[in-house]
């Protein structure tokens, strides 16, 4: 059967029932349906939260490692070795959805439900956190425009763009203010993707409303013509954003396949922001539980440092271990097996490959994590094959378990549920940070170019130079580092893949995210609209005339 079709065997339990597991009051519901719930703020506890479980992967490939299906599989494998445990993720974003990627909601018996209504329009955050942000770009226009209200904004140096959730290509680079002088003063701008959005990164590390409102002023929008910063606070914009965000910023509760507490709440993409749910999102379920299982986007280079680097340490939180996620597959590929080739059993691409895994490895033990490997084990995958990463990790004295959470569940992943346990209770206290950010911003992105990616060297364009400059010039030089990269390579150069080595890392420009509290060095061709593919996975969804929506999987 499909995600779906399994999906739609399982008998939903009310969301109320789901909600008490936790201890959560039934009054204190915001419903959205029958299984679909808000929640307020009021839960977070700082002082009694469980223990924080990290869940990432060995660099992404198109033969696909589920990362968010392992995820949901060890939260309900927790569940049934007696264990206390929430899963907590990002929410889809449609342009994926509609794109290449399809539903993201986990798969087969390891399942986020209704996963129809959490892939599509969910609870309306992203619509939200997109209106707040083309407010800000509309505010903007309309200053330039203004006569009697202006800041002198120069329209020159407006790097705000505007956000659809949604890919569409057509829309990276255009021109407003055409048609006239009551439209607007023609400029040069664009769209990026609803899960790009700074705002999306404000609301994911926002630790209550006041925070919220405190980051959407800090926005950083461009200079007046006398060379003098603005901010949307100048605007006086961060108070109408924030009163767009009053629900959006409540995180979301629905369930898994197994009846497991899920709580779903923010999508930033991990290629071009943090990659992480919400810090509400977190905190309330570590205030609800013993275990919670989170996940970071993409490879551990990508999403779980920004994990480490931006968020915890923002939000004051360690992890208790690291789960990090690999297939067969996408090792044999990291070892130059041809994608049409990949199910065929071949030890010898597998150990070609086996580097990429090891550089995530020593990637987690530098932020004094306890690393536990799941393979996620796939029908084509040979006992050889299982075997030899089984015994590679071993060799090393790294926990290891073979897990088939998409086959059976929780129950595929009971043995990698007590390595995580016992990982978690031998645990140091604190997670090192990679970097103090008081550093110069050029030893933080070289700190996590040579550390992380492994690289010999960064470089700087011109562009990139003059960046940092204007950073320098704002006082901005202590924000944390979010960088911009492809997820295919642990370098800045898709094509090289496995563990690649004596290469330089160029960025060539540095954008301020003043709100978020990060710069983000771009480096590579990194798109923050992606397009369609030309056959994409909106050609396979319908819906009939009783509403039964068919092709998300």
């Amino acid at each position: 059967m499909t995600d779906q079709e399994i999906a739609r065997t399982i008998k939903l339990r009310p969301i109320g029932e789901v909600a008490a597991k936790l201890g959560i009051e039934a009054d204190d519901l915001e419903l959205y349906g029958k299984y679909k719930a808000k929640l307020p703020l009021k839960y977070i506890d700082r002082n009694k939260f469980g223990k924080l479980i990290l869940v990432s992967a060995i660099s992404p490939t198109p033969a696909g490692e589920g990362k968010t299906t392992v995820s949901i599989g060890l939260s309900q494998a927790l569940n049934r070795i007696g264990e206390k445990s929430v899963v907590v993720l990002r929410e889809p974003s449609l342009g994926p959805v509609f794109g290449i990627k399809g539903g993201a909601t986990g798969g087969g018996y390891s399942q986020v439900l209704p996963m129809e209504d959490i892939n599509l329009h969910f609870t309306g955050d992203f619509s939200a956190i997109e209106k707040a942000h083309n407010l800000l770009s509309a505010l903007i226009d309309n200053n330039i425009q203004s006569k009697n209200n202006s800041l002198n904004l120069d329209p020159r140096t407006v790097s705000w763009k505007r956000v659809m959730d949604m890919n569409d290509r057509a829309l990276r680079d255009i021109v407003v203010g055409l048609g006239g002088t009551g439209n607007g003063i023609p400029r040069e701008t664009g769209f990026d993707i609803t899960a790009a959005s700074e705002v999306m990164a404000i609301l994911c590390l926002s630790k209550d409303r006041e925070d919220l409102k405190t980051r959407l002023g800090n926005i950083f929008i461009g200079f007046t013509f006398d060379k003098q910063p603005i901010y949307a606070r100048d605007l006086k914009a961060h108070g109408a954003m924030a009163a767009l965000l009053k629900d959006a910023i409540k995180p979301n509760l629905v369930q898994t396949i197994e009846g497991t507490p899920a709580i779903i709440h923010g999508g930033p993409f991990a290629n071009i922001a943090q990659g992480t749910n919400s810090v509400i999102a977190t905190q309330t379920a570590m205030s609800l539980t013993d275990y919670t299982v989170t996940e970071a986007g993409f490879g551990f280079d990508l999403g779980a440092e920004k994990f480490l680097d931006i968020k915890c340490r923002s939000a004051k939180l360690s992890p208790n271990a690291a789960v990090l996620v690999a297939t067969v597959r996408a090792l044999k590929y990291h070892g130059g097996k041809p994608l049409k080739e990949i199910k065929d059993s071949d030890v010898a691409a597998l150990a070609k490959g086996m580097g990429n895994l090891e550089k995530h490895v020593e990637n987690i033990k530098q932020f004094s994590l306890a690393p536990v490997v799941a393979i996620n084990k796939f029908a084509t995958d040979s006992q050889e094959e299982l075997d030899f990463i089984a015994d590679f990790c071993k060799k090393k004295g790294i926990p290891v378990s073979i897990v088939d959470v998409w086959g059976k569940g929780g129950a595929g992943a009971e043995e990698l549920a007590h390595m995580v346990v016992n990982a978690a209770a031998d645990c140091c206290p604190n997670f090192l940070p990679l970097y103090p950010l008081t550093d110069s911003v050029e030893k933080k992105i070289e700190t996590i170019a040579k550390k992380i990616y492994g690289a010999e060297a960064v470089d700087y364009t011109a562009k990139a130079k003059a960046n940092l400059a204007k950073i320098a010039k704002l006082g901005l030089n202590d924000l944390a580092i979010c960088m911009a990269k492809t997820q295919k390579s642990l370098s800045d150069n898709p094509d090289l893949l496995g563990r690649p080595k004596d290469f330089v890392v160029t960025v060539r420009e540095i954008e301020i995210a003043a709100g978020a509290g990060f710069l983000v060095p771009i480096t590579g061709e990194i798109m923050r609209m992606p397009g369609l593919p030309e056959e994409p996975s909106s050609m396979r969804i319908d819906i009939d005339n009783d509403g039964n929506i068919t092709g998300l999987f």
